[in-house]
């Protein structure tokens, strides 16, 4: 394979430019680092995400310099369920947790990040090689050479083609849409999920007073329908609520955005010595638990992990390695477990259904699922 020249070399270089991306890579310049971030699109974008945060991360956040009142976000105190055989239910959620768009939090952890001395460059990496004890990266445009690569690139990737990760080359019954609206009267403090055949749905507000609706549904249900009208027509109907929120609300977005093949498979957190985080270490069903905050507990814990690398002599590439997988998987094991449990549930609609409205009908049941799937406050 031919490299353009090496025009560029960093100490870490950080692949994405997501929540894990972008937490990583603020953490290690708070501690003096050289770190690089290539991310495909500029600032900023949407993303297809719940945008719902507990706020487990919120004293961690704080840490980095990001007072996350600043943002103005929608304080989320109740999760609602509903299935669309008609139970419903309602809880508290232990910590709580706040509503923000993705395109605004990415924004401002960007904006914080290059005041901290992040450097970034919009490109795309085509490939990565592990010699030396020093990464080759090439680019679109150029070739980078690294000390430390963390890869945050997202749920899918041609990356994972490069790396051989075997769980891309299986395809996933999910697709995952969104879109925002307004002009409904959603309650401020509520994140609802809602079920309907084949999927569910969460509603809740964001900062800018818009409601994100975003699903998650079984795909060659959606392919049958054709399109985006008409399985909210045949489909998403089907659960009295989102009918009523679909019929009145006003889409903010030309068209709703979307992600095909959203695999909940098994995913290594370390694949040829770079440091996997955030969706590339391992997609969480959005039900079991919120993929923002792993997001951003994920990208600290390969921040911590790579700091000490780099300061330590003694401290060795594959200690670092084998260190951060047993940390990854003691903080995240147990939820993704229960995600594709989950996923297997869902391909059978009708007992999904069941053990949703059964969950709805006991509180006291809903609220330890929930406890178990959320994290402790996580501190610096």
């Amino acid at each position: 394979m031919v490299y353009l020249p090496i025009v560029n070399a960093a100490e870490v270089v950080i692949i994405g430019g997501g929540l894990a991306g972008l937490t990583a890579a603020l953490d290690l310049a708070t501690r003096g680092k050289e770190v690089l971030v290539i991310e495909k699109n500029r600032y900023p974008h949407h993303k297809v995400c719940g945008e719902y945060v507990s706020n487990e991360v919120r004293p961690y956040l704080y840490s980095l310099g990001l007072d996350v009142g600043e943002l103005a976000p929608v304080e989320i105190e109740q999760l609602q369920l509903g299935t669309f055989s008609g139970k419903m239910a309602k809880v508290k959620l232990p910590l709580g947790g706040f509503g923000i768009s993705r395109y605004a939090l990415d924004n401002h952890l960007y904006e914080l990040a290059k005041r901290k001395g992040v450097v970034f460059h919009f490109d795309t990496v085509l490939d990565i090689i592990f010699e030396g004890n020093t990464f080759v990266l090439k680019l679109s445009s150029k070739t980078i050479t690294a000390s430390v690569v963390i890869g945050a690139f997202g749920k899918r990737s041609n990356l994972d083609k490069r790396l051989n990760r075997p769980f891309i080359e299986r395809k996933s019954a999910w697709l995952a849409v969104k879109c925002h609206y307004a002009d409904y009267d959603h309650p401020d403090n509520i994140v609802s999920l809602q079920t309907f055949p084949g999927g569910y749905g969460g509603l809740s507000k964001t900062e800018a007073g818009n409601i994100n609706f975003c699903y998650l549904a079984q795909y060659d249900r959606f392919k049958k329908t054709g399109n985006h009208t008409r399985f909210r027509e045949q489909v998403l109907s089907k659960n009295k609520i989102l009918d009523h929120f679909l019929e009145n609300a006003t889409p903010v977005f030309k068209k709703p955005i979307s992600i095909g093949q959203v695999s909940f498979d098994k995913k290594k957190a370390v694949e040829n010595h770079v440091l996997m985080c955030g969706d590339t270490a391992g997609l969480i069903h959005p039900l079991c638990g919120n993929g923002m905050a792993m997001a951003i507990h994920g990208g600290k814990m390969a921040a911590e992990g790579v700091n000490r690398f780099l300061e330590n002599t003694n401290y060795t590439r594959i200690a670092m390695e084998r260190d951060y997988e047993k940390l990854w998987n003691m903080a995240f094991r147990k939820r993704l477990w229960m995600g594709r449990a989950l996923q297997n549930l869902m391909l059978n609609t009708n007992w999904f259904d069941l053990v949703l409205s059964a969950l709805a009908s006991s509180r006291v049941v809903l609220t330890g699922v929930i406890s178990s799937t959320h994290g402790k406050p996580i501190l610096n």
